[in-house]
């Protein structure tokens, strides 16, 4: 079963010389874009992010997902960097509906005179 997500990664104090390898390895495991990559001002270092968008397969957990992309990430670092990861289910996402029929107009409408 596949299941569609979104995803944010961003990685702080990773190494400088690394960022490129980093984002290649990264993107080989999921179909991240637009990457942001700066030095950061205090003890964060080089800051790399970015999101994509993609599938999920195979019964793998958002979890296990997260435990694979972080072992890739520090291998390509080259050690330990601090990693967070936003998953975002895209097929079941709360929302709000709202309808409105001729008996709401009047209700609507007399509100609406009255200032409220």
């Amino acid at each position: 079963m596949s299941r569609y997500y979104e995803m944010y990664v961003e990685l702080e104090n990773v190494n400088p010389a690394r960022v490129e390898a980093i984002q290649d390895a990264v993107n080989a495991e999921w179909p991240f874009d637009d990457w942001h990559a700066y030095d950061a001002p205090g003890d964060r270092g080089t800051v790399s992010s970015a999101r994509g968008r993609g599938n999920l397969t195979g019964g793998e957990s958002e979890q296990e997902f997260a435990e694979r992309l972080a072992k890739v990430i520090w291998i390509a670092n080259g050690g330990p960097c601090l990693i967070s990861l936003d998953a975002t289910y895209l097929e079941e996402l709360p929302y709000d509906s709202y309808s409105f029929d001729e008996s709401d107009y009047a209700k609507l409408m007399d509100k609406l005179s009255q200032g409220d």
